[in-house]
C-alpha cells in the first residue's frame, strides 16, 4: 500500500517542497482493496467542522488520504523558492517508507525513512475561508448575476495567475474587474487597448533629456498590483506581445536593466468575441500565459430585474476588505492546500488526453485537436483546484475541484484543426468530452470518514 502524499510546504525549512512528503509502506494482506485510499482519523476536526462541506461530506474538514496505487511516473514533488514562511504549528506523525527513486532504495530492499505529515491548521482554514467569502459577498453587492465570473476571478487571484474575461458587451466585465481591485486593495491601473497603441505605452520607455544629456527611464502603467487590459484584442499583436514578459516573469526590461513589478501582480484582461473589424486575435503564446479564460453570458430574467432595481438609481459601492499583505497570506495558504497523488495523476491524465487522445479512447479527437494543452495547463489545474478548495473551506483538493476548473483552464489553450474550426467545434465541448472519458478518483463518504478510489 502506498500511503498518502499530502502536497504542502513544510513550515520550518525555507527550501522545503510545497507538496507534503508521503509514507510509503508495503500493503498488508488484510488491507483495503487495491486502488483505495482510506481516510485518516475523522476526529481531528470533528469539534470544528460539523456541517456539510462543498463536496457533500457529512462533516469534517481534514482529509488525510492514504493510497494503494502503483507509483505514478508523474508523482514528483514541487519545490518552493527559498523564502521564510510564517511560523505555524502543524500536527505531526512519523513513519517508515520505501522511498521510490531514492539512490539508497535498491530493487528488493527497503530504505527506512522518517517522514513528517503536515496539514494547515483548521483555524487558519476557517479564517481564510471566511475572509474570502466576505470578499466574494462584497463584490456581489455590485455585480449581479455573474457569480461564476466573480468566483473564478478570486480563484485566479489566489492561484497567482492572470485571467482573460470574454463576453458580449454590457455584461459587467470591466465593472467586475474594477470592483474586485477595489475590494482587494492595492494599486490599480486601467489600460484601454486601441489600434494605435504601441508597446512603450504599456511597459515604458527611455526619454532623452537635453538638459542633462542623459536618458531617463519612464516606467509604464503596468507597475501596479492590478492591471485591467480592457478590450485587449483591439491592439495589434506586437502590443499584445509586450505583455509576455510582464505576465510570465513579472518584470520589465528597459535599456539593459530589469525592473521587477510589485507583488502581488495580476493582469485581468477583457475582450469582445462578436466583433470582427478592428480587432486582432490573441497570439497562442499569450493565450497560454492566461491561467483562466472565463466566458460571460447574459444574465437571467430575475437577475436582470435585480440589476434594474439595484443599479438604476444610486448604485451600491463596494468596501475594501483585503490589502496586499492579507492577499499574500491567502495566496500562501492556497499553496499549502494538499493535492493527493491520485488527484495529481488525474490532472496529468486530463492534460495528456488533449495530446494523445487515442490512448484515452478518444479517437474522434484526432482530427479535432491540432496542438494539445501545454504543461502550464497541468500546473494551472493544480493551482486553481487548490484555490477553489481554500475558497470552499477545505485544506485538501477533491476531484470535483479539478473538474470544476478544467474548462476554464484547458479550453483556451487548445489549438483546433482547420476542419474543426470550419465545422464550428467549440474547445469547451472538447474539454467536456475529455472529462466524460477520463475517469476521476472516486470519493466515498462513510459516517464522517472518507475513502478515495480509482474508477
Amino acid at each position: 500500500m502506498i500511503a498518502a502524499r499530502n502536497l504542502s510546504r513544510a513550515a520550518a525549512s525555507p527550501a522545503a517542497p510545497r507538496f507534503n512528503t508521503a509514507t510509503l509502506a508495503r500493503r498488508p494482506a488484510s488491507s483495503t482493496p487495491r486502488n483505495t485510499i482510506p481516510a485518516a482519523d475523522s476526529d481531528k476536526r470533528a469539534d470544528k467542522r460539523n456541517g456539510p462541506n462543498r463536496s457533500g461530506s457529512p462533516g469534517g474538514n481534514g482529509l488525510d488520504m492514504a493510497a494503494t496505487l502503483t507509483t505514478s511516473p508523474y508523482d514528483q514533488p514541487r519545490h518552493a523558492p527559498n523564502r521564510s514562511p510564517q511560523p505555524r504549528t502543524y500536527p505531526q506523525r512519523t513513519g517508515t517508507s520505501d522511498r521510490v527513486g531514492s539512490k539508497r532504495a535498491q530493487p528488493g530492499t527497503k530504505a527506512l525513512v522518517r517522514e513528517t505529515h503536515m496539514t494547515i491548521a483548521a483555524t487558519d482554514i476557517d479564517e481564510a475561508a471566511a475572509l474570502l467569502q466576505n470578499t466574494l459577498a462584497e463584490v456581489k453587492k455590485v455585480i449581479v448575476g455573474q457569480d461564476h465570473m466573480v468566483e473564478r476571478m478570486i480563484v485566479a487571484l489566489l492561484a497567482q495567475g492572470h485571467c482573460l474575461v470574454e463576453g458580449v458587451p454590457g455584461v459587467a466585465k470591466t465593472l467586475a474587474v474594477d470592483t474586485l481591485a477595489h475590494v482587494v486593495g492595492g494599486t490599480f491601473a486601467r489600460l484601454q487597448f486601441t489600434p494605435d497603441l504601441v508597446p512603450s505605452d504599456i511597459v515604458g520607455t527611455r526619454i532623452y533629456h537635453p538638459s542633462t544629456e542623459q536618458f531617463d527611464v519612464e516606467l509604464g502603467p503596468v507597475f501596479v498590483n492590478f492591471v485591467l487590459a480592457d478590450e485587449i484584442n483591439r491592439a495589434p499583436a506586437k502590443v499584445q506581445s509586450a505583455l509576455l514578459e510582464v505576465m510570465a516573469e513579472h518584470q520589465v526590461s528597459l535599456g539593459g536593466n530589469t525592473y521587477p513589478l510589485p507583488t502581488p501582480f495580476i493582469v485581468l484582461a477583457t475582450q469582445n468575441p462578436i466583433e470582427s473589424e478592428g480587432v486582432y486575435p490573441l497570439p497562442e503564446a499569450q493565450r497560454d500565459r492566461f491561467l483562466m479564460k472565463i466566458d460571460v453570458h447574459h444574465p437571467a430574467a430575475h437577475e436582470e430585474l435585480q440589476i434594474l432595481q439595484r443599479m438604476s438609481v444610486d448604485p451600491p459601492a463596494a468596501t475594501q476588505i483585503l490589502n496586499t499583505h492579507r492577499l499574500a497570506g491567502l495566496q500562501r495558504a492556497a499553496e499549502e492546500v494538499s493535492v493527493h497523488e491520485l488527484i495529481a495523476d488525474y490532472i496529468v491524465r486530463l492534460v495528456m488526453a488533449t495530446r494523445e487522445p487515442d490512448q484515452y479512447r478518444l479517437p474522434d479527437l484526432r482530427g479535432v485537436i491540432d496542438i494539445g494543452a501545454s504543461p502550464r495547463a497541468t500546473l494551472g489545474l493544480a493551482a486553481t483546484a487548490r484555490a477553489l478548495a481554500l475558497l470552499s473551506g477545505r485544506d485538501y483538493v477533491l476531484p470535483d475541484d479539478v473538474r470544476a476548473v478544467a474548462r476554464d483552464v484547458i479550453a483556451h489553450r487548445l489549438v483546433l484543426t482547420f476542419d474543426a474550426l470550419a465545422d464550428g467545434v467549440d474547445a469547451a465541448d472538447v474539454v467536456a468530452q475529455i472529462l466524460a472519458a477520463v475517469p476521476p478518483p472516486r470519493v466515498v463518504w462513510n459516517h464522517g470518514a472518507a475513502a478515495v478510489t480509482t474508477a
